[in-house]
């Protein structure tokens, strides 16, 4: 019987649901699915059908963070084995960050450590109300060290402190209230609910969505004048595009 993949890609209408597809490890991962996530990431951007990503989890959890028997063997390996692993799972988040593609991430269940990590790098954040989420690498003596580049990102100082260095579980309404994620809906309604907020990503210009989505995370870390003059930049590169002229003929005309 061939090993099923752990990624499973679908595209309905212009969206495309990336699935991590380990329900009986609730979806931990591995080198393998790191891997595979990324190829496929890669590989919907070149999809001109696609405009928008959803990532969700197989079975009833989104995410628990890195597989035990990775876990168990990167115990024993050197520090350039345990670097390349770590470099492997930095390079996704970094994938995520620079992709032209918004990225919905639809959480259920418990999204633990590198699956916290995974799901708040995305750029929007939909979980069902019964959804958990907790960076708790702490909890065996670990650090949550790339997820903090996201975190910290998204919490106060304060927030991220009490976040990530006692590892405390959040429902979803906690991490709602304090910026972590977008949006919480009935468990019952989440399929649909992450359907409607992604068509309606989709339904936007597409270009002014990408260009919107790395201006926003290329001023993360730039002093007030350097955003200013790269937003001048993008305005003026998005005054040239077919959606921006079509959109001001449209209101001009409708006025």
């Amino acid at each position: 019987m061939p090993e099923q993949s752990p990624i499973i890609s679908e595209i309905k209408g212009a969206i495309r649901y990336l699935t991590l597809n380990r329900p009986a490890k609730r979806s931990a991962l591995d080198s393998q699915m790191v891997d595979e996530l990324h190829r496929a990431l890669r590989a919907s951007e070149g999809d001109k059908q696609t405009r928008v990503i959803v990532l969700r989890g197989a079975g009833k959890d989104f995410c628990a963070g890195m597989d035990l028997a990775a876990l168990e063997r990167l115990s024993t390996a050197s520090i350039l084995e345990n670097r390349e692993d770590a470099v492997q799972l930095g390079s996704l988040f970094q994938t995520i960050r620079e992709l032209r593609l918004p990225l919905i991430a639809a959480v259920q269940g418990r999204a633990v450590a590198g699956g916290a990590g995974l799901a708040v790098a995305c750029d929007l954040v939909i979980a069902s109300r019964s959804a958990r989420f907790g960076f708790t690498e702490v909890a065996i003596g670990f650090v949550p060290a790339m997820v903090m580049a996201v975190a910290r990102r998204n919490l106060s100082e304060k927030r991220a402190f009490e976040v990530l260095a006692t590892g405390k579980m959040l429902t979803s309404e906690e991490a709602e209230r304090i910026g972590l994620i977008n949006s919480v809906c009935d468990d019952d309604q989440h399929e649909s609910e992450v359907e409607r907020q992604a068509e309606a990503v989709a339904r936007l210009s597409q270009s002014a969505v990408m260009l919107t989505k790395y201006l926003l995370y290329q001023t993360d870390a730039l002093p007030f004048e350097r955003a200013l003059k790269a937003g001048i930049d993008i305005n003026t590169i998005a005054r040239m595009t077919p959606d921006t002229r079509s959109g001001v003929s449209n209101f001009l005309s409708k006025k």
